[in-house]
This record gives C-alpha cells, structure tokens and sequence, in this order.
C-alpha cells in the first residue's frame, strides 16, 4: 500500500490532547486547517518527549539568532489552546517514531510523526529499507511557527502533568520517577 503523508503547512490548530481517564488515557496529535483532521496515536512519554524536545529547539534557534528571532521566550498566553481534541476522532496511525527540525530560511519548526512499522513474519526490523518514500511508512509532517510551537509544547507538558497526583506540600505534580520537593526540607516521595 503506498504511503500517505499528511501535511499541514501553519495549520489553524496543532494540539496533543487526549482520551479517557487518567492512568487509562489515549494520547493524540492532532493537525487540523480548512476542514481536514487528521489525528495519530501517541504514548504519554512520547508526547512529554515531544514537547521537551520542541522547547530546546526553540531556545536554540532563539540563541542562535541572537534574540532576532520571531520565536517568543515562552508560549504566548492570547495562542494558548484548551480546547478539546476535534471531532471526530479517526486514528489515521500509531506514531513509531518521531523528528524534528527548526527550518532557518522559513523560521518555523518541522515535526513529523511517521507510523510504526509493522514487521513481516521472518523479517527483521534492523533490516527493513525503504528503497523510496513511496513505500516508507505513514507520516504527519506538520510546519510551525515558533509561537505555535510554544503553545504546542505548553500544553502538551500541561497535559502530561495534568494525570499526575500533586505533592501535598508543594502542589506540583508528582514525577513518576520521584519527586524532590522544594517546600519539604528535601521530602522525596
């Protein structure tokens, strides 16, 4: 089956957002402009990846250009986007793997998200070369601006946290991982 891109060049929204409850939650990147949605399955590690990985792309470019850049320090608050994924909601794939690029001729930030390959019995996934884009796999590629971008990775971290308990001294969420706590003297939980 030939491969599908679906791009969007400055789409009117890009958001990560999700369905169902915490601890059961299904993560999505969704792109929409002029009427067309396209929707991919994410994890939630991916998606905090994602965000923490735009983040430092941004501050790079922004060093880079030294402070000459359109991209803004922090996601600007008049951008910031709460709403619900689009309806309806049609996984067009399950994201495998994902990359990231700040264009400089353009200013604006590439994020594609290609599907996960599903490997052939007796076939070795090390081994699988796609001889030309026309059989690689499916792929959101999506083209932001550096405000857009903010916004994306402000809520996308809002999100991740968002399913995590808060500490009870000083009310941030609680990293999976271990959280030090800076009200409690050093409390870890």
């Amino acid at each position: 089956m030939p491969r599908q891109v679906f791009f969007y060049d400055q789409p009117e929204r890009f958001v990560a957002g999700t369905v169902g409850q915490p601890g059961a939650r299904a993560f999505y990147l969704q792109a929409s402009a002029r009427g067309r949605i396209t929707s991919v399955l994410l994890e939630k590690t991916q998606v905090a990846a994602l965000a923490e990985r735009i983040e430092e792309v941004l501050d790079e470019a922004l060093r880079r250009s030294g402070g000459d850049s359109a991209i803004p320090a922090a996601a600007p608050v008049d951008l910031l986007d709460t709403a619900p994924l689009d309806l309806p909601l049609e996984q067009e794939f399950r994201v495998g793997t994902m990359a990231l690029a700040w264009d400089s001729i353009d200013s604006c930030l590439v994020v594609e998200a290609q599907a996960v390959i599903e490997e052939e019995e007796g076939e070795d996934a090390a081994e699988t070369v796609f001889e030309d884009d026309e059989n690689g796999p499916d792929m959101l590629r999506v083209r932001l601006s550096g405000a857009m971008a903010r916004v994306f990775a402000k809520r996308a971290l809002d999100l991740v946290a968002a399913g995590r308990k808060p500490c009870p001294f000083c009310n941030l969420p609680l990293d999976p991982e271990g959280h030090l706590c800076p009200r409690a003297n050093g409390y870890r939980r």
